[in-house]
C-alpha cells in the first residue's frame, strides 16, 4: 500500500447543505460518493475525473420533511401513489442512523469505503402504516473501481404474527448530457405498464428506448443488467440488480418539469431516471423474514452495449 493510500480518508462524517449530516465515501483513484442521513439519500457520485454521474436539481430542497430532488431517493414502503401513503413512501423523508453493528455482509476486503445505515419503525410511522414494525438496513459501498453499490435488507419485526407487504425502488437519477441523445438497452420486447395511460400494459417494440417526449413506464420481469448509453458524453452506465424484478424509466419532459417547484425548467434535458424496483408484485414478509434488494452502478466506455452485459458476471459483493 502506498503512502498516499494510507493517508486517504475513505469515510468522512461531516455537515452538508443546511447543516444536515452526511457521509463522504472516497476510493484511492479519486472517485467519491456523498450520502445524507436524511433519507439515506445518495446525492453525489463522481468518477476519478471529478465528473458528477448523478443528477441533482439546482432547486433541490434540503429542508426536511421535503424530499431531495435527484441523486438516489429510496422509495419504501410504497412506490409512487400505489397505496395509502404519501407518494414514494416515507423512507426518503426520515432521518436514518449510522448502523455501528450491522449483520454480516459478504464483503470484498478491497472495499474500504462504505457506510451502514439503519431505519427503524417509529410511532410516527405506525400511525400511517399500522403494521409497520420493520427494520431497514442499508449498506452503500464505493468500490475500488468507482462502482456504486446499494444493498437493502428489510426485516419484519412484528410480534403479532402479521405479515406486511411493500413496494420498493431505488429512484436513481442519472446525469446525462442531452436526453435526446440517450438510449436505454436491455428492456427490448418486454411488457411495461404505462403510467401516462392509466398503467395500461404494452409490449416494448423498439430495439432500444429513446426519448423525444415525456416517458413514465414500469418494465416488468426485467433482466439483471440494463445499459444507459449517453452518446454525447461517450459514456455508458451499467445497472446491475438483484431481488428487484422491475425497472422504472422516467423523464418528465418540459411541461411537467415546469410544474415542479424543485426542478429547473430545462433540467429534464440532463437527467434520466432508471430505477431498479419491485412494483408489480409487492414483497410480503412474515414475522422474522428478511428481504434483500441490491443494485450496482458502473460507468464504462460508450462502446459497451447491451450485447456485452457480462451474462456470466455475478453481482459483486458489497
Amino acid at each position: 500500500m502506498s503512502r498516499a493510500d494510507k493517508e486517504l480518508v475513505y469515510v468522512e462524517h461531516c455537515k452538508g447543505v443546511n447543516g444536515l449530516e452526511k457521509v463522504v465515501l472516497r476510493e484511492v483513484r479519486g472517485c467519491s460518493a456523498e450520502v445524507y442521513l436524511y433519507g439515506g439519500h445518495v446525492t453525489s457520485w463522481k468518477n476519478e475525473h471529478g465528473e458528477e454521474l448523478l443528477f441533482l436539481s439546482s432547486k433541490a430542497n434540503f429542508n426536511p420533511p421535503k424530499a431531495i430532488r435527484g441523486g438516489i431517493p429510496i422509495c419504501f414502503p410504497q412506490f409512487s401513489n400505489l397505496g395509502p401513503l404519501e407518494s414514494h413512501g416515507f423512507a426518503r423523508n426520515r432521518f436514518w442512523s449510522i448502523d455501528n453493528d450491522p449483520p454480516p455482509f459478504p464483503t470484498n476486503s478491497s472495499n474500504k469505503a462504505f457506510v451502514d445505515l439503519i431505519l427503524k419503525h417509529s410511532e410516527e410511522d405506525v400511525k400511517i402504516w399500522p403494521h409497520s414494525r420493520y427494520e431497514y438496513r442499508l449498506r452503500i459501498t464505493l468500490g475500488p473501481g468507482g462502482d456504486l453499490m446499494l444493498t437493502s435488507r428489510i426485516r419484519n419485526m412484528n410480534t403479532d404474527g402479521k405479515p406486511f407487504s411493500f413496494t420498493f425502488a431505488y429512484h436513481t437519477y442519472f446525469a446525462v448530457t442531452d436526453i435526446s441523445e440517450v438510449r436505454v438497452e436491455g428492456l427490448e420486447t418486454l411488457d411495461y405498464l404505462d403510467n401516462l395511460k392509466n398503467r395500461e400494459r404494452f409490449t416494448e417494440q423498439g430495439d432500444a428506448i429513446t426519448f423525444e417526449s415525456e416517458l413514465d413506464r414500469v418494465y416488468l420481469s426485467t433482466p439483471t443488467k440494463i445499459a444507459i448509453l449517453d452518446h454525447e458524453r461517450k459514456r455508458t452506465f451499467v445497472l446491475r440488480k438483484d431481488g428487484l424484478p422491475d425497472a422504472v424509466v422516467w423523464n418528465p419532459w418540459d411541461r411537467k418539469a415546469r410544474a415542479m417547484p424543485d426542478f429547473g425548467d430545462d433540467e429534464y434535458k440532463h437527467m434520466l431516471c432508471v430505477e431498479a424496483a419491485s412494483i408489480e408484485k409487492p414483497i410480503t414478509l412474515k414475522p422474522g423474514e428478511e428481504w434483500k434488494g441490491r443494485q450496482e452502478l458502473s460507468p464504462v466506455p460508450s462502446s459497451y452495449c447491451s450485447g456485452q452485459l457480462d451474462p456470466q458476471r455475478a453481482l459483486q459483493s458489497g
